[in-house]
């Protein structure tokens, strides 16, 4: 279940370190349990500001389970990401692959079981490095068992998002 306090955004998010990067041609990968309501909403919304601050950034998303693939996002994802300008009903729910470090710079989960599924599928260092809570040290809480909890989880992975856009800003 979920934490009670949760609907608040976090108070600190932790300095992402984007050095060799560059901003411009980025390539993010946004991870949760089954790649229906987290991750669909964190790759519209990182799609969203990237295009809207100017950055040619590649999103995708996927899921650590194989439930829902082939599907579309949960209608509450897609309806709550409408209400915010983001159209999210096209995409697709995927596995994640252990090619997806060859093919992304960055892998943004949104839990610490999340976290630890990925890790023990890196190959080496190089892979580990990739991966990272989208919030820092804090969690996306699922929603999925709670319909009022996908507006304050938009807000949450938004403020990730956003945080993220500007530390990759500072970097370049």
């Amino acid at each position: 279940m979920q934490p009670s306090n949760f609907k608040t955004l976090p108070q600190t998010l932790q300095r992402f370190n984007f050095p060799t990067l560059q901003h411009s041609q980025m390539k993010i990968l946004m991870v949760c349990l089954g790649n229906i309501c987290r991750s669909p909403l964190a790759e519209g919304i990182m799609q969203h500001l990237a295009k809207e601050s100017g950055l040619d950034w590649y999103v995708d998303s996927a899921g650590t389970g194989n439930w829902h693939i082939g599907q579309g996002p949960d209608h509450r994802s897609t309806r709550t990401a409408l209400n915010h300008g983001v159209d999210i009903s096209q995409q697709v729910c995927r596995l994640f692959k252990v090619s997806d470090f060859d093919e992304f710079d960055m892998i943004f989960v949104m839990d610490k079981s999340n976290l630890s599924d990925i890790l023990a599928k890196a190959r080496n260092s190089g892979d580990a490095k990739k991966v990272k809570l989208l919030l820092g040290d804090k969690i996306v809480p699922d929603p999925y068992y709670d319909d009022s909890q996908f507006e304050p989880v938009f807000n949450l992975i938004e403020a990730g998002c956003r945080e993220i856009i500007k530390q990759m800003a500072n970097e370049s």
